[in-house]
């Protein structure tokens, strides 16, 4: 019987510091990855993914506690009362959720239990979460008052229900995203088409708009509705611009590729 990471079940588990010592070394590139989720999100990642191999929990345990974290942090956003307070606390739960997420992997290949039913879960939990935020968002806009009277206790200068549209707006939106990142990995694998995203800082930085760190951290402008609803638009218009670029990107791309002899799945 064996533990995978550790050999022989009577071995002693590697120590934290030897995991983090491990992650460390074995790092994914930064290429076009968002600077939040590049120099701040990875490297909390690594602290929750090496304690949690050190006291023997799972990948699939990872992922699950993300999932629940996300969806606390919407729960207080209609449950709690419109307060500074109540946007620090569903900020960091959103923001730990999104740690959660980023160390799942990292448990998975510690613990050598990385497999296609654990990555499987991991998608599953992301194509939920990623619009279900937008759509907490919808729900606790109306809770508190859009939905009488039009009273803007959530809503910014667009009014109450322009933010409900704003939200549900980018929950479709979030979705497509992330559909199309997915499925656009997976067909340049399948054809060949390699992607080479570049690397500097000035990448990073010029993505931070579309990084779901920032995103998370943006509720803690809840206890300001005026503000929160500026800067949640604005996010919402920087990821729309992204997101057609990036898709008008990978359409093309794709589009240049050889045709599969292989079935196409139907539903």
């Amino acid at each position: 019987m064996t533990t995978g990471l550790t050999g022989p079940a009577h071995a002693v588990r590697p120590s934290f510091r030897a995991l983090l010592a491990e992650l460390a070394r074995a790092q994914k590139s930064g290429a076009g990855v968002p600077a939040y989720t590049r120099w701040v999100n990875r490297r909390l990642a690594r602290g929750v993914a090496a304690a949690a191999a050190a006291r023997g929990v799972g990948p699939n345990a990872v992922t699950l506690a993300s999932a629940a974290l996300s969806v606390a942090g919407l729960v207080a956003l209609v449950v709690a009362p419109v307060s500074a307070v109540t946007g620090i606390v569903a900020a960091a739960l959103l923001a730990a959720g999104y740690v959660f997420d980023s160390a799942d992997g990292q448990v998975a290949r510690l613990t050598r239990r990385s497999g296609p039913a654990g990555e499987w879960l991991d998608h599953v939990v992301d194509a939920v979460r990623t619009p279900l935020v937008h759509v907490g968002v919808a729900v606790a806009v109306f809770v508190h008052g859009a939905g009488d009277g039009g009273r803007p206790e959530v809503a910014g200068p667009i009014g109450g229900p322009g933010l409900m549209g704003v939200a549900l707006a980018y929950a479709v939106l979030s979705g497509g995203q992330f559909m199309s990142q997915i499925l656009a990995e997976q067909l340049s694998a399948r054809h060949g088409r390699a992607v080479s995203e570049p690397s500097g800082a000035l990448k990073s930085l010029t993505l931070l708009p579309t990084d779901p760190g920032v995103l998370c951290w943006t509720f803690a402008l809840w206890g300001a509705p005026a503000v929160f609803g500026v800067a949640y638009t604005a996010l919402f218009a920087a990821n729309l611009l992204h997101t057609a670029v990036s898709m008008r990107r990978k359409h093309r791309r794709l589009s240049g590729a050889a045709p599969s002899t292989a079935s196409i799945p139907t539903t």
